[in-house]
């Protein structure tokens, strides 16, 4: 805003300088929260700043599912997460009243509850156990002198506009941005890439409550009707929530919701003592760019879509897991530039998939002619075991998988993992290592602590399984990797890693610092295990501070 001569830099102490920081983050929500505190444990220095004065209120988003709780472990924010959540151990469904399905998940593909004010609560502690903070009512304006032209080493950095409460504006540097900035993203329209989808024609209502009545308090509930969708989610501390399709010309509220739940829903239940309400629209979009050179996108800033099935905070924050750990390799000279090039499509291809996935169920929500509700009722009756069985583990997070993009990340000759590929729930490249068997590698949390007590990050873990004819399997490879320190060598044997599902013939599997698969190898595949190295790190570690990437 233009300042009056009452209230210029004349009037007031010169604002002190900032201190430098390699990427500011624009943004302190869950993903804004979760970038901050995975490049602050990695040694990284970081700005957090966002546009509004205080924290929100709001309890938004709710469900954690387990590949997020696995990050949060990681971080050392899992067990005050769990004691301030619930979980969710079943999603029962109806169809005009009547029971139609129920999937029931098993304990590691649970989700937990917690409200998202209570998610950044857990996660703002942990921010300043690691030594740093939120700067509030600081908004990004503009860009000055951004390289558009997508080369990372064409430029040193970003300089952004930011103004803060008073008025006053700074210009600050910074080696990397990240826009964690929500749907409207101040970043993503500075980077001036579109924002690519469509919003659904029907809005919804939603209220928080406390309930007069019974309803069950581990379950999410879903009443389909031709009249529209109600869903009901139990909250921690006796809460629930209810939303439902708005119909037309509708006030919404406690009245309104009362009524759903009484024509739709399961009945004899009153709703009291509301805690929010709130009335949205549902979009379906993302981000035609997630970067842009030195300026990234992660969460809401780069795709927002159906709150179907509770997938969105934790896309978002499995957004800042991929992007942290890539950024805090290249400004450490660990890894080329390179690297991070494969944040975009990798995540992209996981956003395309949540919105493709998220809008199937919404639509079914909101079929109306007898002819479509019958078929969806069909089509759930006959597909409850195929979902409990293939489905639940792609909700709790475990299922995506970044394509392999070089033949070099898969073995020579296949044939020899062709029947473990074939196994339900194989591991592949590009797929999530099982968390126990993350654990067991020390490919998970910090190699020299328990995984999960917050300690140092894991770095690249090579797993090598050795075999009766490649007794020096290990002591091979592991002079393969010799040269690159942040590449830490584990044996698997084959009865570990059949029993997680993973090829056991006498080999290899590289696994990224976030615990995905990044290349698999049999015995003499040494040479292209060298090519995968290059390809993720660049070659021997290089010193840290090269021109192009320098610290500010």
């Amino acid at each position: 805003m233009p300042l009056t001569s009452e209230d210029s830099s004349s009037h007031r102490s010169p604002r002190p300088p900032a201190d430098p920081a390699d990427v500011l983050v624009v943004g302190a929500g869950p993903v804004g929260l979760t970038t901050a505190c995975e490049l602050l444990r990695r040694g990284v220095r970081v700005r957090l700043v966002d546009r509004a004065h205080t924290a929100s209120p709001f309890p938004k988003a709710l469900l954690l599912w387990p590949r997020t709780l696995d990050l949060l472990d990681d971080l050392g924010a899992l067990e005050s997460t769990r004691r301030a959540g619930i979980d969710i151990r079943t999603f029962r469904y109806y169809s005009s009243g009547e029971p139609l399905a129920a999937f029931t998940f098993p304990d590691h593909l649970t989700p937990l509850c917690l409200p998202q004010n209570e998610t950044e609560r857990v996660l703002t502690e942990r921010l300043h156990a690691l030594g740093g903070h939120v700067e509030r009512g600081v908004r990004l304006l503009a860009f000055d002198g951004m390289d558009y032209s997508g080369d990372i080493t064409a430029t040193d950095g970003v300089t952004a506009i930011l103004e803060h409460a008073d008025g006053a504006v700074e210009r600050y540097r910074a080696p990397f941005v990240v826009g964690a900035d929500g749907a409207g993203s101040a970043v993503r329209a500075q980077m001036g890439t579109g924002f690519s989808g469509s919003t659904y024609e029907a809005a919804f209502a939603l209220v928080d409550c406390r309930i007069e009545g019974e309803l069950p308090t581990d379950e999410a509930l879903y009443y389909q009707s031709p009249q529209g969708a109600l869903v009901i989610v139990a909250l921690p501390d006796g809460v629930f929530r209810f939303f439902a399709s708005l119909p037309p010309g509708e006030k919404a509220g406690v009245e309104l919701l009362q009524r759903i739940a009484d024509e739709q829903g399961p009945g004899g239940v009153r709703l009291v003592d509301p805690v929010w309400e709130s009335v949205f629209r549902v979009h379906r979009r993302h981000a035609d760019e997630f970067q842009r050179g030195r300026v990234l996108l992660a969460g809401d800033a780069a795709h927002v879509h159906s709150p179907a099935g509770g997938q969105g905070l934790n896309t978002g924050m499995q957004d800042a897991q991929n992007l942290s750990w890539k950024l805090a390799a290249v400004i450490g000279g660990q890894a080329g530039p390179d690297l991070l090039g494969t944040y975009g499509p990798e995540r992209a291809d996981v956003a395309r998939q949540v919105v493709r996935d998220t809008d199937i169920q919404t639509r079914g929500w909101m079929l109306q002619r007898p002819w479509q509700t019958a078929a969806r009722d069909t089509a759930f009756r006959l597909l409850e075991p195929v979902v409990e069985r293939g489905y639940l583990p792609v909700m709790a997070g475990y299922r995506f998988r970044y394509a392999p993009v070089r033949s070099t990340q898969e073995p020579a000759w296949p044939s020899l993992c062709r029947l473990t590929g074939r196994v339900a729930g194989a591991v592949r490249v590009g797929h999530a290592l099982p968390r126990p068997l993350a654990v067991a590698l020390g490919a998970s949390g910090s190699p020299d602590e328990a995984a999960g007590a917050g300690g140092g990050p894991a770095g690249w873990t090579l797993a090598v399984t050795p075999g009766p004819s490649s007794p020096r399997l290990i002591e091979s490879l592991s002079a393969t990797v010799a040269d690159l320190p942040q590449v830490r060598v584990a044996a698997m044997p084959p009865g570990q890693a059949a029993g997680h599902r993973l090829c056991s013939a006498p080999g290899y599997h590289l696994i990224r610092p976030d615990g995905y698969v990044a290349a698999h190898g049999h015995g003499r595949d040494g040479a292209r295990l060298r090519v995968e190295l290059i390809a993720h790190l660049g070659g021997p570690r290089r010193p840290a501070g090269s021109p192009a990437l320098s610290r500010a």
